[in-house]
């Protein structure tokens, strides 16, 4: 508990701190700005090592192609928002758009162009995440879509929402299926941050071109099933002791 106190406070202050002394970012170039988002991400995540004991690894970097491509990644932690962005050349996150509202943070998010969703009418949002992602694509960027929408913990019944299988059917780019176990490390609603490692799994492309329905199939069977053998594989501890 200690431990994850100093460190929730030095994430905070650290992130503080970017903010305002980093504003400057705001009216520099885009990539003067995801330069320092990154740093941020480096800075967090050292921190999170030194502090608590919490490693990152990183498997099948092999599976991610360069240019623009489509990456449905699990979402067990607010780690994920950070911690994902420097494995990526130039991603754009599919956030809410209520966070374009946050001082500093939201406008940010604004400079970044992540593509920000209004919640409202299913098909107004979906036609709209539909273009904003087109666009990015077309910049060469890599679009990251959290497909539950929210954070689910670890071994939850799972509950894909079908805007990733949209962004499939009309990016025409490979897709990046992505597991992960962060959700045991920092949990979700806690303060509590426990050591260990939090392993991040690219898995094998899914071409485009494919149904609807079988590319569903295949991205979530493929995320689900190696979140589950992540989680059995991470369940005993360097230690021995159990989670």
């Amino acid at each position: 508990m200690l431990r994850s106190l100093i460190y929730a406070a030095a994430f905070y202050i650290v992130t503080g701190i970017m903010l305002v002394s980093l504003s400057w970012l705001l009216v520099a170039p885009r990539s003067w700005a995801m330069a320092g988002l990154k740093l941020h991400a480096r800075i967090a995540l050292w921190l999170l090592e030194k502090i608590v004991g919490t490693r990152m690894e990183v498997r099948g970097r092999e599976n991610l192609p360069d240019g623009p491509v489509l990456v449905v990644a699990k979402h067990q932690s607010t780690w994920d928002t950070f911690a994902l962005i420097p494995l990526f050349s130039d991603p754009a996150i599919v956030l809410k758009d209520e966070l374009k509202w946050i001082p500093f943070y939201g406008w940010f998010c604004v400079k970044f162009r992540h593509i920000l969703v209004k919640r409202g009418k299913a098909a107004v949002a979906l036609k709209a995440l539909v273009a904003e992602a087109k666009n990015r694509i077309a910049a060469n960027r890599q679009v990251v879509i959290f497909p539950e929408g929210t954070r689910t913990a670890p071994g939850a019944p799972p509950d894909y929402k079908p805007g990733f299988v949209a962004l499939y059917d009309a990016l025409g780019v490979p897709t990046v299926p992505v597991a992960l176990n962060s959700g045991l490390f920092w949990p979700r609603r806690k303060l509590m941050r426990y050591p260990g490692t939090i392993v991040v799994s690219f898995l094998p492309v899914v071409p485009p071109g494919l149904p609807r329905k079988l590319a569903k199939e295949r991205i979530e069977t493929a995320i689900e099933s190696e979140t589950r053998r992540l989680i059995d594989e991470a369940r005993v501890k360097e230690d021995g002791a159990l989670f």
